[in-house]
């Protein structure tokens, strides 16, 4: 059975997921702006998530994890055993907005290239929807790379609208030679 077809159920995050979940950083580094160090993004994306996965202990967020049971092979990146194996995350948490208001917020969403167009990243973002609802908030919110046009759509095609528009505009540095 391809990866497309294996099913997918939706859990919160266990320790042992903690390397599969790194494993998928270099996604949220997709879409950073050229002017900026992808390795020092994809290093800022495994602290996020490695402080997310800790967070997940704490009733105000949450981390889940999409998992395929992909048989006993270790063909194709399978899980080593033949157990299931994490193919997406997100994590939601409480954010303040800056109106005063409680904000359920999407901190991480990384979906395994392999499974990508699947279903995987609507079934995690449904299960942060169900989150924020059960917390009690009206909103869910995130934030992504302006050139990550594959997110901005996939958003937009979820019900999401941009908020914000943050405008970065690099200068050159004075020289320190005399």
């Amino acid at each position: 059975m391809s990866m497309d077809q294996t099913p997918v159920r939706i859990r919160p995050v266990r320790d042992e997921d903690r390397q599969a979940v790194l494993a998928l950083a270099p996604r949220l580094a997709e879409g950073v702006a050229a002017w900026r160090d992808a390795r020092a993004a994809t290093d800022a994306a495994r602290r996020w998530l490695t402080d997310s996965i800790a967070a997940a202990q704490d009733p105000h967020g949450a981390v889940f994890v999409a998992v395929a049971n992909t048989g006993d092979s270790a063909a194709d990146g399978r899980a080593a055993d033949g157990g299931p194996r994490v193919v997406g995350v997100v994590s939601v948490n409480r954010q303040q907005h800056f109106t005063g208001v409680t904000d359920a917020y999407v901190g991480e969403l990384a979906v395994d290239p392999r499974v990508v167009r699947g279903g995987v990243g609507r079934m995690l973002m449904a299960a942060a929807e169900g989150w924020a609802r059960r917390q009690g908030l009206r909103h869910l919110t995130l934030e992504t790379g302006a050139a990550n046009i594959t997110a901005r759509r996939f958003y937009a095609a979820l019900g999401y609208r941009e908020e914000g528009v943050r405008l970065t505009r690099p200068i050159e540095l004075e020289s320190t030679a005399t």
